[in-house]
């Protein structure tokens, strides 16, 4: 069972059965910050000393946007929903860089961006459309060696990370407002967009990164039919007495 805006708050039977809340995630809140709130909300309100929940597909904690939280029997059909296609939209500064490809840590050094027009972006992007090799930031959550790629990141430590290939079906620009690119991208599971951001600032030759960052589909679901996370929080308060709609 999917939870739309057309649907009441699940009882605790329907949450053990299986549902899938579509959750518009906070700014700086991550995944798991999600999953375990409505977790702890479920467990507390239900009296319940366990009940699995889980997401499907993780967003970085600067972005926002739809992430797809599975209760009870639902949390089987993770990997399948993960698997659908997804579209962002964003903002890539451009001139500057930083280690960790978004706002996460520090702006390095500027450079010049006096000289680039909308077409030379536009021209960028296209190479980017179709089957790609991509490597993934350093600061990401990918384990390699038994390590998240961020532990090595924070250690100081060098690694040399494989490169996955992924799909982009389409990267387009919206507008450039200096030193500002706003844009839309529809993509296979597992694309880095904020690799696709510093990708991008190397072929423009000024560099740049992720800005900001929104998902607004995954698969056939679209976050206008998203909950904010105290909505739900008061809708699983309120299920027992079957009062609360969206």
């Amino acid at each position: 069972m999917i939870n739309t805006s057309n649907d009441k708050m699940p009882d605790l039977e329907g949450l053990q059965s299986g549902t899938c809340f579509l959750i518009d995630k906070p700014y700086e809140w991550t995944s798991f910050d999600v999953v375990n709130k409505i977790k702890w909300v479920i467990k507390k309100h239900h009296g319940l000393k366990k009940i699995k929940v889980g997401h499907a597909g993780t967003l970085d904690p600067l972005a926002t946007g739809l992430l797809l939280v599975c209760t009870g029997k639902m949390t089987k059909k993770i990997e399948g929903i993960m698997a659908e296609d997804k579209v962002y939209t964003g903002v890539i500064k451009l001139g500057f860089t930083t280690p960790s490809y978004d706002r996460e840590t520090e702006e390095m050094a500027p450079n010049t961006i006096d000289q680039i027009t909308d077409s030379d972006i536009f021209n960028a992007m296209q190479q980017f459309e179709g089957e790609i090799q991509q490597t993934p930031p350093i600061y990401s959550a990918i384990k390699q060696n038994g390590k998240r790629l961020y532990e090595y990141a924070r250690a100081g430590e060098e690694v040399k990370i494989k490169n996955k290939i992924v799909r982009v079906d389409q990267f387009s620009l919206k507008s450039y407002d200096p030193p500002f690119v706003s844009f839309k991208i529809v993509c296979s599971k597992g694309t880095y967009i904020r690799s696709l951001a510093n990708d991008l600032g190397q072929i423009l030759g000024c560099g740049a990164y992720l800005y900001e960052l929104r998902r607004e589909k995954s698969g056939e679901f679209d976050v206008d039919n998203a909950w904010q996370i105290q909505d739900v929080i008061d809708g699983i308060n309120a299920s027992k007495q079957d009062q609360y709609q969206i």
